[in-house]
């Protein structure tokens, strides 16, 4: 068992064994959701519901039914619905890093605070990548089959003139896409690229058509604002990268998404594994050389009813 100070480590709960399960206590693990959550555009703008191990069957109502004026004692309309079901199914996301058991013994509590929230970003990142562009996460690929990027619904930035209304007519052209399919428009999720060209954007009267909310430089990465008089959000990690169009932004209905999270975050702590580390993937002894593993993992998943209930807003990059 490597040199640690146990004195330290029992104050934590950890068992004396060569493996420190338990030794992330509950209230230190929790937190990494809650940034996640608070990092990630698409969990803040879509609703959210309990989510199990086998996922979630979610019903979904077709036919709408009608009232007729009939005359008295006239035959009564009779309209017919249906209803179908969707399936919400969780996916794994996890993943590791390794310390020195020196680290850990000089200040436990602060490193840890720090790596909670380095995992919430990373949570947080991999989930918006999969549900705005289907992308991946380092070396792995999507597990979900739906994304916004599968809209047929796209508009791209600098169609209209600077005569004919510019960045606000391009913005009112999606709208046009959704509402003329009879869709809404309720909320934006935009990438900070995005910014620059909305700043400069006014409508027919001259007012700016986005108006963002004050800036408060410790709020954290994701800014609330109002765009065409609708709530938005505004982040880096939006963007998504085409073969000729970047897309910056999207628009949209997103109470036609829901995601959800299988019970809280599990974790790993351990000494005595034996790991790749570093580029060339040598495998290294945590024990032989006094480091600690701490494994997270979370099990997420997300539906999208109807990926054309959202427009995209894209960039020519010049390629």
């Amino acid at each position: 068992m490597p040199n640690v100070d146990s004195t330290k480590l029992n104050l934590l709960g950890t068992n004396t064994s060569g493996t420190f399960a338990g030794y992330l206590p509950p209230e230190m693990s929790a937190p990494i959701f809650e940034e996640a959550a608070k990092q990630s555009v698409a969990m803040q703008l879509i609703p959210q519901v309990p989510l199990g191990p086998q996922g979630k069957s979610i019903p979904i109502f077709t036919g709408t039914p009608t009232a007729e004026w009939v005359a008295e004692a006239g035959a009564k309309p009779i309209s017919t619905g249906s209803v179908g079901l969707k399936t919400m199914k969780s996916a794994k996301l996890a993943g590791i890093f390794v310390v020195s058991a020196e680290v850990v013994r000089a200040d436990p509590g602060g490193f840890m605070a720090n790596m909670r929230k380095k995992l919430g970003e990373s949570f947080a990142v991999a989930f918006d990548n999969a549900f705005f562009h289907g992308g991946g996460s380092g070396t792995s690929s999507s597990p979900f089959s739906q994304h916004l990027d599968q809209t047929t619904n796209s508009v791209e930035l600098g169609t209209a003139t600077a005569a004919n209304g510019g960045v606000y007519r391009d913005l009112v052209s999606g709208l046009e896409l959704l509402v003329n399919s009879g869709k809404k428009l309720k909320s934006f999720a935009l990438d900070s690229a995005m910014e620059p060209k909305l700043l400069t954007a006014v409508d027919t009267t001259g007012r700016p058509v986005f108006v963002e909310s004050t800036y408060d430089a410790t709020a954290g990465p994701i800014r609330s604002g109002s765009l065409l008089g609708r709530p938005s959000r505004m982040s880096d990690g939006i963007r998504g990268n085409g073969t000729a169009l970047d897309t910056l932004g999207y628009g949209g209905d997103f109470s036609q998404a829901i995601w959800g999270v299988v019970g809280g975050i599990t974790y790993d702590v351990t000494d005595q594994a034996t790991l790749p580390i570093g580029a060339a993937g040598a495998m290294v002894s945590l024990w032989q050389n006094n480091l600690i593993a701490v494994r997270a993992e979370a099990e997420y998943g997300y539906l999208i009813n109807d990926v054309n209930a959202f427009v995209k807003y894209t960039e020519n990059d010049g390629a």
